[in-house]
């Protein structure tokens, strides 16, 4: 009987081990499996107001749907070279979804391109690439419809009376900017190069920039009357300017952003009216497509309106608005 059992014994032993590495393969597959997907968030600054709280409502969603969110920015408005390192860096890392606020429309698209063969699902936040198909999906404003309703309000604001514009805008060739500008001479009801445009100049949405820029306008021309602005940090350095030369109670600002600060700003009577835009909410979806794509293989797709709302405490008629308590209520929320 001992050598029968020997033989199985020693047919029994590779069984047993076979069964146990498979064990182990699996276990290792199935811990791998359950590592959270990591996920990019690439902004254009880390210092505007609308970027933290973008990263802010990032880092909240991720935190909920189990994902591991890696962040980078560029140090200024306009930097590609950092938000093309950080692509690349978290390619590397292994991130299965960027989601990115282009600072260069145009000269980032590269190295969007080289992720998504990659495998990386690429969406862009807050405004497109040009070309817009450069990513898998856009989560953003309707920045025309943003422009649009500012400049409708502005013109209905002036009352007939010609005005004496300066723009304030944000870069050349960059999409948001663009989209915005044009919108807002469509709702004034004017086109590139019209006579009542007596000084335009880009300052990246910095505020200490529009401050210096505004001061240059008003030299140029001291009876401007109505300032465009791309943001309000801009429109906060216009006011800095505008006031500095006494002239506040003479000049309409409006702008784009509908930021809580901007807001408390128009309630102060330093701004008359902002587009409001809902950052937290771009964040949010973009997180969610990018963990239903880690975990499925399911990629968004086109373009997400996250809506755009006109705030202010004089409402003109003809020009859909709510008051700053409902932009307090709302200013960067999901509303």
């Amino acid at each position: 009987m001992k050598p029968f059992h020997r033989r199985r014994l020693s047919w029994y032993v590779p069984g047993v081990r076979f069964l146990l590495a498979l064990f182990l393969v699996c276990a290792v597959a199935a811990t791998h499996s359950q590592q959270p997907p990591v996920i990019g968030l690439i902004t254009k600054t880390e210092t505007n107001p609308f970027f933290v709280k973008m990263r802010e409502g990032a880092t909240a969603a991720a935190n909920a749907r189990g994902a591991k969110l890696m962040t980078a920015a560029g140090r200024y408005d306009g930097d590609n070279a950092s938000q093309v390192t950080a692509i690349e860096n978290m390619v590397a890392t292994g991130a299965k979804a960027i989601l990115i606020t282009p600072s260069d429309t145009r000269a980032i698209v590269p190295a969007i391109r080289k992720a998504r063969a990659a495998g990386v699902l690429v969406i862009a936040l807050d405004a497109p690439t040009d070309p817009k198909d450069a990513t898998d999906a856009l989560i953003a404003t309707d920045n025309f419809k943003a422009g649009l309703l500012i400049g409708s309000y502005a013109k209905a604001a002036m009352a007939g009376k010609r005005a004496r514009i300066a723009t304030l805008d944000l870069a050349p060739g960059i999409t948001v900017g663009v989209l915005r500008h044009d919108g807002f001479l469509q709702g004034f009801g004017i086109k590139a190069g019209d006579p009542s445009i007596v000084c335009s100049a880009d300052t990246q949405g910095d505020q200490a920039k529009a401050q210096t820029a505004m001061e240059n306008c008003l030299q140029r021309a001291p009876d401007i009357d109505l300032v465009y602005t791309i943001n309000e940090p801009a429109a906060a350095g216009a006011f800095r300017a505008i006031r500095a030369a006494g002239r506040e109670k003479n000049v309409l600002i409006v702008s784009v952003d509908g930021g809580c600060a901007g807001v408390r700003n128009i309630k102060a009577g330093m701004l008359a009216a902002t587009s409001q835009q809902y950052p937290l909410k771009m964040a949010a979806l973009g997180v969610d497509a990018a963990v239903e794509y880690a975990k499925t293989g399911k990629k968004v797709s086109g373009t997400i309106d996250t809506g755009v709302t006109l705030i202010t405490d004089k409402p003109m008629t003809g020009v859909d608005s709510r008051d700053t308590a409902f932009g307090l209520d709302a200013c960067w929320g999901t509303k």
